[in-house]
């Protein structure tokens, strides 16, 4: 388990729009060891973290992030991406869904957006923060949002201060190409 250099840049994200979230119901999904997912429960937001059901390790490991940073009664699910499951039915309203370097594994991108979407159909006003590190010019996303009746904005690092190095006072976001996105309902298409 390691912090991946897109958890620091969704962190700082986070952190520059602290005010905004206080109060906000926030699903992590793939959280890994939740450092954006923590650093929004720290900032007052009603978080839920999620990894892989088929990955017991990833579940403990989110949990233990909690304990280590003093956040009791957390909640903390088996979020499998593309499956539906009693955790995905059962979840509460959400505002925000975070992930940091989920678009890892192309295999794995629609079914990423398959649950982004499945949880923006019961919120259509919610919001899904992620970064992603650009691993090739060939991966995009872009056919598979138009198909899903997603849409996405793209954030310049340079708007929350985090096109820089050591960021955090950390050497992770060195030189990797990392990209920031909010992606929302598509409107429009589903009028």
């Amino acid at each position: 388990m390691y912090v991946w250099p897109c958890a620091l840049v969704l962190a700082q994200y986070i952190w520059f729009h602290r005010s905004v979230i206080t109060g906000k119901r926030i699903l992590e999904v793939g959280a890994g060891v939740s450092l954006p997912g923590v650093l929004a429960a720290k900032c007052a937001a009603n978080v839920i973290l999620s990894d892989s059901a088929a990955m017991p390790q990833c579940i403990q490991n989110c949990s233990r992030s909690c304990r280590q940073n003093h956040l009791l009664g957390v909640p903390v699910i088996g979020l499998t991406w593309g499956e539906i499951s009693p955790d995905l039915l059962d979840l509460p309203p959400i505002d925000i869904v975070l992930g940091s370097d989920v678009f890892y594994e192309p295999k794995d991108f629609e079914d990423i957006i398959v649950t982004v979407r499945f949880i923006m159909e019961r919120n259509p006003k919610a919001e899904f923060w992620t970064t992603y590190q650009v691993r090739s010019e060939d991966w995009s996303i872009e056919a598979l949002l138009s198909k899903w009746n997603l849409k996405c904005t793209n954030v310049p690092l340079k708007m929350f201060n985090a096109d820089k190095e050591c960021l955090a006072e950390s050497n992770l976001p060195g030189r990797h190409s990392i990209q920031m996105m909010i992606v929302t309902l598509d409107m429009d298409k589903l009028d």
